[in-house]
Order: C-alpha cells, then sequence, then structure tokens
C-alpha cells in the first residue's frame, strides 16, 4: 500500500512539475513578444486586463497540438499560433511538453518496478497532475469580451493535452526509468 501511494505520489507530483515548468517556459520564451504584439494591445484595451499571461497559456496548449476558439464576425474559428508560424523558435515549442513528461514519467517511476508494464504504468501516472491542471488552465486561459470567448478547446484540452500527452509520454518517461534504475 505504501508503495502505490509513493508511485501515485510521484506521478502527482511529477504531472504538477511538468506542467508548470512547461509553462513557464513557453512563458518566459514569448511573453516580452506577445505583451508588445497588436493583438494583446487590442484585447487588453477591450478587456482592459492584462492578457499576457493568458495568451501565453494558448501558445502552451497550441504546443500540445491543442487549438484556440476564437469567435469572430463570421462564426468561430480554431487556431494554432505554433503550428502556423514559420519560426523555428515557436515551433520548437512541440517538443517542450514531450521532453518534460518523459523526465517526469522518468522520476515517477525510477526504482518502482524492474518490469516494463508497471515502470511505463507508474510513469503514466505523471497524469494524475497534469490532468487536473490541463483542464483548469482551459478555464484560466480564456479571454472574455462581451458575450464572447476566446481560449483554448475544452474537449482538446481536457483529452489530448490532459490526458494523451501525459499518458504516452509519462509512459515513455517511465520505461526509461524502470529500465535504468534496475541497471
Amino acid at each position: 500500500m505504501a508503495d502505490t501511494k509513493r508511485v501515485a505520489g510521484g506521478g502527482l507530483a511529477g504531472g504538477i512539475a511538468a506542467w508548470v515548468v512547461g509553462y513557464l517556459v513557453v512563458y518566459l520564451l514569448n511573453a516580452s513578444e506577445i505583451e508588445n504584439s497588436l493583438g494583446s494591445g487590442v484585447l487588453e484595451a477591450l478587456t482592459n486586463e492584462n492578457v499576457t499571461w493568458k495568451l501565453v497559456g494558448w501558445i502552451f496548449y497550441n504546443a500540445h497540438n491543442v487549438t484556440v476558439k476564437i469567435p469572430g464576425l463570421f462564426g468561430q474559428t480554431s487556431q494554432n499560433f505554433v503550428a502556423g508560424s514559420e519560426e523555428a523558435a515557436l515551433t520548437a515549442l512541440f517538443v517542450v511538453p514531450p521532453v518534460l513528461l518523459v523526465a517526469a514519467g522518468v522520476a515517477a517511476a525510477w526504482n518502482t518496478a524492474a518490469d516494463p508494464t508497471t515502470a511505463a504504468r507508474n510513469g503514466a501516472g505523471v497524469v494524475l497532475g497534469y490532468l487536473p491542471l490541463s483542464v483548469l488552465g482551459v478555464f484560466l486561459f480564456a479571454v472574455s469580451v462581451g458575450d464572447a470567448t476566446a481560449g483554448p478547446n475544452l474537449v482538446t484540452g481536457a483529452l489530448l493535452a490532459g490526458a494523451v500527452y501525459p499518458f504516452v509520454f509519462g509512459a515513455v518517461g517511465g520505461l526509461v526509468g524502470g529500465h535504468l534504475s534496475a541497471e
């Protein structure tokens, strides 16, 4: 029982750490450019609040292949600013979530199991910390102007960013962590 709690706690902590560090990396690399952009200025004028941290959240979700829903005059559009960019620095953000989740999976599975199946399952436990923050982030990063709201797509934000990414990359990290700790 204590071992199960330790593994779950490691997955929870690893998932939280990967999510927070991932957001901070995206923030540090993009906040000043976003803050000085025309779009940010317009949104700040319309909402009367600082939206830079929310727009950084959009980029963070985009790095998980989650689109942002943006209402417009002719209906709602979906946008992935990372995928649509020709800037290498922005498209490189696609590697941030997988690398951090693999590292979290390694840490979560380290010295927990020698067999690959258990090690992968222990690494995938990072979903325990990553999923709740991914769901919460969808709501925190929403920007409302009047009756219109723009922000990360709830379904793909929860399923893709919150469940699939941490499950797959955490399991890969768990395999690595289990293998390395068995040697």
